[in-house]
């Protein structure tokens, strides 16, 4: 059975890691982030490469964490923190 990895975050540094790791196919991967159709748009343009990439690795993007139960590895690169602080600037 495939692994399953989760990134947290679909920001540049997130797509970029969700892409790098379905690429290679290391695991199959969720794409998390909290804003509305962000990880479900750019997991499908990442889904869409497979047949290039020679890639059977499953891709999926959500702006929960349902999809994310049973991950061997999540990966966080989401920024909300940034966001917080800038509040308080």
């Amino acid at each position: 059975m495939r692994k399953k990895v989760t990134v947290v975050g679909a920001g540049n540094v997130g797509a970029t890691t969700a892409q790098r790791i379905f690429e290679f196919g290391y695991a199959d991967v969720v794409l998390t982030d909290v804003i509305p159709d962000l990880p479900q748009g750019k997991a499908l343009d990442i889904l869409e490469s497979g047949p290039l990439v020679a890639s059977d690795a499953k891709m999926i993007g959500s702006n929960s964490y349902e999809e994310a139960a049973g991950s061997d590895l999540v990966i966080v690169t989401g920024g909300g923190s940034r966001t917080v602080a800038r509040t308080y600037i």
